[in-house]
């Protein structure tokens, strides 16, 4: 069950911290309507990860629609050559 609690509440910070569980974050309204977040650090963090991920994964699905970052073999042998001649490495033939 959600912790919804009125900003009012924060004069009294420490019972708003206990209502604040790992998984549980306690939600701040003010007027009746949602206003803030309290939530364990931990949770906060693993969020903002995620969402980092989500949107690079994102952003890698669009480049394969648009066809972006994508060699033939052809394209991948010239390229290799070039980088391993770069270091004076024999191509493999």
């Amino acid at each position: 069950m959600a912790n919804i609690l009125p900003v009012s509440d924060l004069k009294n910070y420490n019972e708003v911290l206990k209502n604040c569980h790992k998984g549980e974050p306690v939600y701040l309204t003010k007027n009746g309507r949602g206003r803030f977040v309290v939530m364990d650090i931990e949770d906060y963090e693993r969020d903002r990860a995620e969402k980092k991920l989500l949107m690079k994964l994102q952003e890698a699905e669009e480049a394969v629609k648009d066809g972006e970052g994508w060699l033939d073999l052809e394209e991948l042998k010239a390229l290799v050559e070039n980088k391993m001649l770069k270091l004076r490495i024999n191509p493999i033939a």
